[in-house]
């Protein structure tokens, strides 16, 4: 069974507690358990972390090719914007990636819309809520 390495970064565990109006009410457990059960349904296994640290992120990603992973989805949160630090590991592997928002950051505040760390993914879903990570499952199995 092809795996598939799901990253979540900073506040994103804490979905179903903030701004419920924008990232939903639904847990960071409930989050992950949607996660799992539409990559089975896609035939991949999941791995699902979620760090508040840009270093182990970044150490996760280097990582993630050597370990047998076939593509990423990640949700950079706020690192998205300006870390070139994690743009440059996800340049490093060449599996595919797609970048994941639960909000619309187009239709969000100025510095929301430079997704810098976009430039290394195969493409960004944004807006779409819990459901932008099953697209983002569907669309790595058609990469793959």
């Amino acid at each position: 069974m092809k795996k598939l390495l799901v990253l979540n970064g900073p506040n994103i565990n804490m979905t179903g507690i903030r701004e419920k109006d924008i990232y939903g009410s639904a847990s960071y457990t409930e989050l992950v358990s949607m996660i799992k059960k539409w990559c089975s349904e896609a035939g991949f296994k999941a791995d699902v972390h979620q760090s508040n640290y840009e270093g182990k992120l970044i150490d996760i990603i280097q990582k993630s090719e050597r370990k047998g992973y076939s593509g990423i989805i990640i949700n950079p949160g706020a690192y998205s914007h300006y870390s070139i630090a994690i743009l440059d590991a996800l340049l490093c592997v060449s599996i595919p990636k797609i970048e994941v928002h639960i909000s619309d950051v187009a239709n969000r505040e100025d510095f929301r819309k430079n997704l810098i760390t976009a430039k290394a993914c195969n493409s960004v879903i944004s807006g779409k809520g819990y459901e932008g990570y099953r697209l983002a499952i569907n669309e790595i199995s058609k990469l793959l």
